[in-house]
């Protein structure tokens, strides 16, 4: 998954502890945590970007993943990224 995070740009903006741009993963993972509703409503987040959960910076759209890759990155990141 590190592989297609980082095709993909996640990388850019992210790290898996450490805040860039965006949230760690590490954090994100820490936040979402036993909410079942997170890997569809994250998976949708990272297609069609989103805004003002962490920040005012928004994150931008990914529409070049398809909804299996997003779905997947997701739980990688709701493993903080191991």
């Amino acid at each position: 998954m590190q592989a297609l995070a980082d095709k993909s740009g996640c990388f850019s903006c992210h790290s898996v502890q450490t805040k860039i741009v965006g949230p760690a993963f590490v954090d994100v993972a820490a936040k979402y945590k036993g909410d079942a509703d997170a890997p569809a409503k994250l998976a949708k987040k990272v297609r069609e970007g989103g805004k003002g959960v962490w920040g005012r910076i928004p994150m931008p759209p990914h529409p070049n993943l398809n909804e299996d890759e997003a779905k997947q990155l997701v739980a990688w990141v709701l493993s903080a990224g191991s």
